[in-house]
C-alpha cells in the first residue's frame, strides 16, 4: 500500500521550528526563486551570462540585500530569517546566493561596521536598494587561505592614499559600483571603500568556469588608485576586519548550502517516483530508498545545526569555530548529497534539463570558498585541543 510522500523537512517538521514571521519571509523568497530564477537559470548557467544588475534591483525590492542589518534601509530581520533566505536563493542557484551575500555579509556588512557615518549614508541605502552593487577584495591569486601574506598595499601620500596590487576570485567585481578592498599599509591591514569608477581601477571578468557560471567573477587590478583620507574604513585596523566579514558569509552558506541539497534531493525523489525501470518505480527499490533515506538524515541534521546556529546568533553568543562547524559540515554533506542524487537520474542527471549538475558543479565552489574545507576542519581540530595545526 503505498503513502502521500513527504519532503525532507516534513519528515522532520521543519516548520514546527520556526516563527511565523520566519515562514512568511522564507515563503516571500521562495515565490521568487520559483517565478524569476527557475525559469531562466539553467540559460545562464549555460551562456555564463546572468542579468546581475536588474537581478540586484529585484532582491532589492525585495528586501534581501543587507536584510540583517539594522537602518540605512536594512531590514533588520533575525539572523535565522536571513539563514532561510540565504537557502531559498541557492535552491535556486549558488551565483544568486553568492550575489545577495557578497552584497549583504561582505560589502555592506564592512561599511555598515567598521565605516564612518559619512560612508554608511553614501553607500547603505543605495546597496540596500539595489541601485549600487558592492564586492569585497580580500582574496589574491597566491593569498587565499592565508590572507595575512597579502601583497595589495596602500601608502599615504599627503592626504590621500595610493593603493596598488590585485584581487582574484571577487563576486560581482564587473558589476561592482564600489569595491571594499582590503590592503597593507604601515598600520596594519586596512579596508578601503574604492568606488569603481576611480582611475587605476580595473576589473577582468574570469572566463572559462565550470561552476558558479551564473555568477560574475573578476580579477580586480589596483594601479596607482589615489583615494582621498576619508576613504578607509576607520573602526578596523587587523585582520579581525575581514574575518569578521567572513563570518557574516559563511553563516550565510550554513544555510545556502541546504537549498541547493534540498533542491537535488527533492529533484531525485520525484525522479524516483515517475521513472520506471523493469516494470516499476526504481524509488520502490532498496537500494534507492536507502540512498534517500540517507540523504534525507544528513540534510535534516544539516537543517538542525543551521537553526541552532542561528538561534545562538540572534542572542549574539555564536564563535567563529561555531560557523566553521556549520560550514565544514554542510559544505560537506550538501556536496555528497548532489553527487549521489545526480547518480539516481543516470545520463538525465548531467543535463540542464534537471538542476542537479548545475548545483553539484556549484557546490564543488561552495566546498572551497570562505574558507576551504581543510582550513574548517583545522578551525575545529583546534578548538578541540588547543593547538594550531595551520603551518
Amino acid at each position: 500500500m503505498s503513502k502521500a510522500p513527504q519532503t525532507p523537512a516534513q519528515l522532520l517538521d521543519i516548520d514546527h521550528l520556526l516563527s511565523e514571521e520566519e515562514r512568511a519571509i522564507r515563503d516571500v523568497v521562495r515565490d521568487y526563486v520559483d517565478s524569476r530564477i527557475r525559469p531562466e537559470i539553467a540559460d545562464w548557467f549555460e551562456t555564463g551570462e546572468i542579468p546581475a544588475r536588474e537581478l540586484a534591483r529585484e532582491l532589492g525590492q525585495l528586501g534581501v540585500l543587507g536584510m540583517h542589518l539594522e537602518g540605512y534601509g536594512c531590514q533588520g530581520t533575525s539572523a535565522v530569517s536571513y539563514g532561510l533566505a540565504c537557502l531559498e536563493l541557492e535552491a535556486g542557484d549558488s551565483g544568486i546566493r553568492s550575489l545577495v551575500s557578497v552584497q549583504g555579509s561582505l560589502a555592506m556588512y564592512a561599511i555598515h561596521e567598521f565605516g564612518s557615518e559619512a560612508q554608511k549614508q553614501e553607500w547603505l541605502p543605495r546597496m540596500a536598494a539595489g541601485d549600487a552593487i558592492g564586492c569585497f577584495g580580500l582574496t589574491e591569486a597566491d593569498f587565499g587561505s592565508n590572507p595575512a601574506g597579502m601583497r595589495t598595499s596602500a601608502r599615504r601620500d599627503g592626504d590621500d592614499w595610493i593603493l596598488d596590487g590585485s584581487k582574484m576570485w571577487i563576486t560581482n567585481g564587473n558589476v561592482a559600483d564600489v569595491a571594499v578592498v582590503w590592503a597593507r599599509t604601515d598600520d596594519g591591514i586596512r579596508g578601503f571603500v574604492v568606488p569603481t569608477d576611480t582611475p587605476g581601477f580595473s576589473a577582468n571578468l574570469i572566463h572559462k568556469k565550470i561552476s558558479l557560471r551564473a555568477s560574475v567573477t573578476s580579477e580586480l587590478v589596483l594601479e596607482g588608485v589615489r583615494l582621498p583620507g576619508d576613504a578607509v574604513l576607520p573602526e578596523v585596523a587587523s585582520l579581525r576586519g575581514p574575518l569578521s566579514c567572513l563570518n557574516e558569509a559563511r553563516y550565510g552558506i550554513v544555510f545556502g548550502t541546504l537549498g541547493a541539497a534540498r533542491d537535488c534531493l527533492q529533484t531525485a525523489i520525484d525522479y524516483s517516483i515517475d521513472r520506471v525501470q523493469f516494470d516499476k518505480p526504481i524509488g520502490g527499490y532498496q537500494l534507492t530508498q536507502k540512498k534517500l533515506a540517507d540523504m534525507a538524515l544528513e540534510w535534516g541534521k544539516g537543517m538542525l545545526l543551521a537553526l541552532h546556529l542561528g538561534r545562538l546568533k540572534d542572542e549574539h553568543l555564536i564563535r567563529p569555530e561555531q560557523v566553521s562547524v556549520g560550514k565544514l559540515n554542510n559544505a560537506r554533506e550538501s556536496l555528497e548529497i548532489a553527487r549521489q542524487c545526480r547518480g539516481i537520474l543516470g545520463g538525465n542527471g548531467i543535463t540542464l534539463e534537471y538542476p542537479i549538475i548545475r548545483h553539484m558543479n556549484n557546490l564543488e565552489s561552495v566546498y572551497t570558498y570562505e574558507g576551504t574545507n581543510e582550513m574548517h576542519t583545522l578551525v575545529v581540530g583546534e578548538a578541540l585541543t588547543g593547538l594550531a595545526a595551520y603551518r
